[in-house]
């Protein structure tokens, strides 16, 4: 028999996912296309891109249905270093971390263009490419997930989304871009269902991706299942997480978070030497919290030797 603690956990896990659903109906109702959004800002929010940046439209998989667009942020000097090559940051919802026009949360950005752009030209970072893949409107919920929402079609498409990154859009940038293709160089990211993406790809292609951009994962989907994979490793393996959640969030996310934090500690990773953890004091769920904690992500991840 259930416990009655057990019961409340489920409840609070279960009150958690339908508070998100709710967020990503209320944030898609525009999602039938990439086209339509755009037009729907168009002349409301101008375009906020920096630096030298480059969009690949309608990018096909064969593992999944629909198209998505791809926008590639190149370093300062790319074009001038002919043989130089560079270490390549991989993020989930890549409409919304350049360019507030395009993002979802309206008007919000994560700045990653502007903040690599400055750290890079201090000389805090590495220089770097950041490849953002757009997130296929209502499809997203689908395959930003490992497991299907129970008693629901919700979900269960991450492996899928798995192979289109590693086995499709990798190559394509690698071909295209003068990437630096092992895993210590190769990072991926992504918030909310985009960061429990990135941590349940990361540890499953530990050998593609050796740095790990966690901003407030949705950890709590499936009954914490990410929380359990990480506790079912045989080893830790070698890569250098970045982990972020903001106390006013959801408390599904903020408890979620937390236990993952525990579980990485218990499988090894070292605060501070892998690992670095951060529970902002009043961060909430959008793209202008998570924008306030990009320079100390990209510092960790990628500081210059």
């Amino acid at each position: 028999m259930m416990s009655l603690e057990s019961k409340a956990t489920r409840r609070s896990s279960l009150l958690s996912i339908l508070l998100v659903l709710l967020i990503l109906f209320k944030l898609n109702g525009e999602w039938n296309s990439v086209a339509a959004h755009e037009q729907a800002h168009a002349g409301q929010t101008p375009h906020t891109l920096t630096g030298d940046i480059r969009l690949h439209r309608g990018f096909h998989s064969r593992f999944l249905s629909g198209s998505r667009d791809i926008i590639v942020y190149l370093p300062p000097g790319y074009e001038n270093e002919h043989t130089r090559r560079y270490p390549t940051l991989y993020m989930q919802d890549g409409q919304n971390i350049f360019d507030a026009a395009t993002s979802f949360f309206p008007g919000m950005e994560r700045h990653l263009d502007e903040r690599a752009e400055a750290l890079i030209k201090q000389k805090i970072i590495q220089p770097l490419i950041i490849v953002g893949i757009y997130s296929n409107g209502l499809n997203r919920i689908n395959e930003y997930t490992p497991t299907k929402l129970p008693g629901t079609d919700w979900g269960g498409e991450a492996d899928l989304y798995g192979r289109l990154l590693v086995e499709e859009i990798k190559p394509f940038i690698d071909q295209r871009y003068r990437t630096l293709s092992g895993a210590s160089n190769t990072g991926l990211g992504g918030s909310s269902l985009g960061g429990l993406l990135s941590i349940y790809l990361g540890i499953k292609h530990a050998d593609t991706f050796g740095k790990l951009a966690l901003s407030s994962p949705a950890s709590y989907w499936d009954d914490e299942m990410i929380v359990r994979a990480v506790h079912a490793l045989r080893a830790k393996p070698h890569q250098r997480v970045w982990l972020d959640i903001g106390t006013a969030e959801p408390v599904g996310f903020l408890n979620s978070t937390r236990s993952l934090h525990e579980a990485l500690i218990g499988k090894r990773w070292k605060e501070g030497i892998d690992l670095r953890y951060m529970e902002v004091a009043g961060g909430q769920h959008n793209p202008a919290a998570w924008a306030e904690r990009v320079d100390r992500l990209l510092t960790f991840l990628f500081p210059r030797p």
